[in-house]
């Protein structure tokens, strides 16, 4: 039991007794343990050298045991200290063997999981991996597992782990899609908003990358979806740039007191605009469809596309986009 303190099955047989008895000379504890009174005695002497037991007064010859607190606690410490060590540089020699292999064998760079069971718990264990950031592509018609049930994120969130999010607009449309966003950027996610996305990918720690290859899901292919798993790689470095250049053009998200989700811009004067107006147009420069601004402002959508037009023509703006882009650019939200 105690062979993790370093003590020897005969030295913990003897301290153990030690510290039942309170003190016994070398022919008592021969006697105990059942041992030549030469190996009880070189015993004695050992763990007193240790720390582990002292000589006493009376009777002569006698020895008592050392607290177990004072004698065992700081050897456990530094054996703990120097096992954390050594975890870490078989970790680091781990990664340097991974690299080592990937360079050597090509097959390494790329894992291919099939299945929307296999695929879900794959994305799982990439999130709890997670030591910084996790990036992400969140297509509209989830492959495995819709945004709602990652419960993953909320944990890696918890412990630090930076979430920075890209929504197409399509995603909106999708039932409970605002509040799940809603709820993801209150627990600390970075969301923006963009037209279009070509892909749906999970990006961690600039490390590894999930991009599903075959469409599958319940909106998708009736086939199995099938997605890669990429290390670090020149396609990796690839993925890590289409991404940084997606979020520079991406509107960013906020969730405002009450709850509802809006598109910020960097001037945000709206002194022309009632605030019913600037919540709608904050929607539509995020990206959010009628159907969805409709479901986050309580109204018909036939509704929402009326006032749209009513801002359209009080702004001068030819079409929607044109639109959303004065609202963005030129402060009237």
């Amino acid at each position: 039991m105690l062979d993790a303190a370093g003590l020897s099955v005969d030295e913990e047989a003897v301290y153990r007794l030690l510290v039942t008895v309170w003190s016994a000379t070398a022919d008592e504890v021969a006697g105990r343990v059942g041992r030549p009174v030469g190996e009880a005695a070189e015993v004695l002497a050992l763990l007193e050298r240790r720390g582990l037991a002292h000589r006493v007064e009376h009777p002569a010859g006698a020895y008592s045991a050392s607290p177990p607190d004072v004698a065992l606690l700081p050897e456990l410490q530094r054996r703990s200290v120097a096992l954390d060590r050594a975890r870490a540089a078989v970790t680091d020699l781990l990664d340097t063997y991974r690299d080592t292999l990937r360079r050597h064998d090509p097959g390494q760079l790329i894992e291919v999981v099939t299945g929307a069971e296999a695929l879900r718990r794959r994305i799982h264990q990439v999130q709890s991996d997670a030591r910084h950031e996790m990036l992400w592509f969140c297509k509209a018609q989830y492959v495995a597992m819709s945004s709602e049930s990652n419960t993953t994120e909320f944990e890696a969130l918890a412990r630090g782990v930076r979430y920075r999010v890209l929504y197409e607009r399509a995603y909106f449309d999708g039932a409970g899609a605002v509040d799940s966003l809603v709820a993801g950027v209150r627990a600390g996610e970075e969301a923006r908003s963009v037209p279009a996305l070509p892909l749906r990918m999970a990006i961690a720690d600039r490390e590894l990358a999930i991009c599903p290859l075959v469409p599958g899901g319940p909106q998708g292919s009736p086939e199995q979806p099938t997605a890669a798993v990429v290390r670090g790689s020149s396609l990796l470095e690839a993925l890590l740039a289409l991404f940084e250049r997606s979020w520079e053009h991406g509107v960013p998200l906020r969730v405002d007191a009450s709850g509802a989700l809006r598109g910020t811009t960097d001037d945000a004067d709206g002194e022309r605009l009632s605030a019913s107006d600037r919540h709608l147009l904050s929607l539509l420069v995020a990206g959010v469809t009628d159907k969805a601004i409709a479901s986050q402002l309580r109204l018909s959508q036939r509704t929402v596309q009326r006032r749209v037009q009513g801002l359209m023509v009080v702004t001068g703006a030819a079409t929607r986009m044109q639109l959303a882009w004065l609202a963005a650019r030129k402060g009237l939200i």
